[in-house]
């Protein structure tokens, strides 16, 4: 169990720390996002695969392409990831002020709160992102120009399209995440005798990626679902919902329809977690 911190700034340096490794996620991974966003909301057929997405990028729209909606996810991933780590880092204080012993069971719990609070955060910025990213002719002019044409079109309930997909995706992916990292720092702490600060970062990146790998290995249906909504046209929007979406792909293209991009995501999931969770915990041992 760890126990009560005092320190009254304690948030500030979760919220920061959180901050960092957002950042150090984004330059890591967008440009396995971008590909996995453009498999994910395209019609069938039009990629054979996920070097066809990086092939027709690369020559199509140069190899700036795969940095495409960077500023968006810069800003906003980090301050998703900052939300995500700091309320993750409050329900461990709660749970230890309460007296409770930390399992698997609570850091699962402190998971799901933090993905939760997050979706709320993520859904908009992520809607903006992937009409960035997958916008072939300008049709918009930065991060303010999707809101604004957004806004204009269905107001805030447009903005927050896929907002239900998002939680669901947020909260359970969030909580295997989370118990997947802290259960294995927990283990490695017990079985070395050692702090968490003394923790070598290259097993802090292993932990890391296996936590990227669970949390997509249990959302990643959800996470189709709420890319073909994010995508769908804006003015005449084809789905009513998640569950008409679902029911469409699952129609069209089967159970394997629910995991187009998948490739692209596993192969970003190692790195981009390792590198968040190396800046989080490196970043944390610097501000304590």
């Amino acid at each position: 169990m760890i126990p009560e911190d005092p320190d009254t700034n304690r948030t500030a340096k979760d919220l920061t720390a959180g901050s960092i490794g957002g950042i150090a996620q984004v330059l890591t991974g967008q440009p396995f996002d971008i590909v996995k966003v453009r498999l994910q909301s395209a019609p069938p057929g039009r990629f054979s695969g996920a070097l066809d997405v990086v092939r027709q990028l690369f020559y199509k729209e140069g190899p700036l392409a795969f940095y495409k909606g960077t500023l968006t996810p810069l800003l906003g991933v980090g301050a998703c990831v900052s939300v995500q780590f700091s309320v993750n880092e409050a329900m461990k204080r709660f749970y230890a002020s309460q007296g409770v012993a930390l399992g698997n069971a609570q850091y699962y719990t402190c998971g799901l709160f933090a993905g939760v609070a997050n979706g709320f955060l993520a859904s908009p910025i992520e809607h903006v992102r992937i009409r960035l990213q997958t916008q072939t002719n300008k049709a918009y002019k930065g991060p303010l120009g999707v809101a604004t044409k957004l806004l204009k079109t269905g107001g805030i309930t447009s903005l927050m399209r896929g907002l239900g997909p998002t939680l669901i995706r947020e909260g359970q992916g969030m909580g295997v995440y989370f118990m997947t990292f802290e259960s294995l720092v927990e283990r490695t702490m017990k079985h070395d005798g050692i702090a968490r600060k003394d923790i070598p970062g290259w097993k802090l990146c292993v932990f890391g990626g296996l936590a990227g790998y669970s949390m997509w290995f249990a959302v990643y249906p959800v996470d189709v679902i709420k890319s073909r909504l994010q995508t769908d046209n804006i003015s005449n929007p084809e789905f009513r919902n998640g569950f008409s979406v679902a029911k469409h792909i699952y129609k069209v293209d089967g159970v394997k329809g629910f995991f187009r991009g998948f490739a692209p995501t596993i192969l970003r999931a190692a790195p981009a977690n390792a590198a968040t969770f190396l800046a989080f915990e490196s970043a944390m041992r610097l501000l304590d």
